[in-house]
């Protein structure tokens, strides 16, 4: 786990630092109003797409599977993790000015990047029959599992529905948020983020959430106890070198891939080091619910796989 340096060069710049953490109070997120180095996104993004094809030679048969499956201990992790190898490329997000600043004002100075990873929306054209009809109707179709052992340095993804970045993080308390980055251009076919604005503001849930649609855009969430919002969905498309962080409790999710390549992203968690004052304190004081739970996810077996059927995402 390491630290993103600051830029000390770069005027602090107050507006920004304010405007970020009211966006959090309202909305559960900040989108970055211009994107990073265009050119460092794309020489990073030739060099991943240059590790392997992104096509069907990623995935296991259905015998090799079967024969041995294994659904934990497939995602990216220490010594298995295909950006290890692009450390000395990543200065165009760990030290960019503005990130830096947003990222400051809301967890404070020397912060630690609990994680950091490609993440791989997968197209269709690219995931066999037999897997298709496999995963039909997964809350969660990461396809770590399926994946051949040499390729599980990225985390590949189908789908994924409404779901929190607490998820991965029992008793923590949200002392984190999320930073992600499009390395290419990303439209409504490519598998954009679907953003649920507001939904932080109850605070953590067990997934599967409680969802039902209410508009072309507005969902009701409600969380137990702790009420219910509505909170309005924003699909994240965007340019190359798209940025925006959000809280751990903002519910996000994606639709499987519908165009005809992959949907290549980075995504960093980035933790709170700072024990004095930080504007998330400021944001995590509006929450109407709990910051941390003992349980953040109903829907595995004993064995990792998925028990249940349901994806409300897919209704987005």
């Amino acid at each position: 786990m390491t630290a993103m340096p600051m830029q000390t060069a770069h005027a602090w710049d107050a507006d920004l630092a304010e405007t970020v953490v009211e966006d959090f109070i309202r909305d559960g997120a900040h989108l970055f109003d211009r994107p990073l180095d265009q050119h460092a996104c794309a020489d990073l993004l030739g060099r991943i797409r240059a590790t392997r094809d992104f096509d069907a030679s990623l995935f296991l048969s259905e015998a090799e599977f079967d024969a041995d499956p294994q659904y934990t201990g497939v995602n990216p992790r220490p010594g298995r993790n295909l950006l290890e190898r692009f450390e000395d490329r990543l200065g165009f997000v760990e030290k960019d000015p503005l990130l830096v600043e947003g990222i400051t004002a809301l967890i404070g100075p020397d912060y630690e990047i609990l994680n950091k990873k490609v993440v791989c929306g997968v197209p269709a054209s690219a995931v066999p029959e037999w897997l298709r009809q496999r995963i039909l109707g997964n809350p969660v179709n990461n396809l770590g599992a399926y994946v051949r052992p040499q390729y599980r340095d990225v985390t590949y993804f189908y789908g994924i529905d409404f779901h929190q970045d607490l998820i991965d993080y029992k008793a923590r308390e949200a002392d984190f948020l999320t930073l992600y980055i499009y390395l290419h251009p990303v439209s409504r076919a490519d598998a954009p983020l679907y953003l649920l604005q507001g939904s932080h503001m109850l605070g953590g849930s067990m997934f599967p959430h409680n969802l039902t649609r209410i508009g072309d855009k507005d969902w009701l969430y409600r969380n137990g106890e702790h009420g219910e919002v509505v909170a309005r969905q924003k699909v994240l498309t965007g340019e190359t070198g798209f940025a925006a962080i959000w809280h751990a409790c903002t519910l996000h999710g994606t639709q499987p891939d519908a165009a005809d390549h992959e949907r290549i992203s980075l995504r960093y968690l980035v933790a709170r080091r700072h024990a004095g004052p930080v504007g998330l304190d400021r944001v995590n004081a509006t929450l109407r619910g709990p910051l941390s739970l003992t349980d953040t996810r109903k829907d595995l077996a004993a064995d990792g796989s998925a028990a249940i059927k349901a994806n409300t995402v897919l209704k987005a």
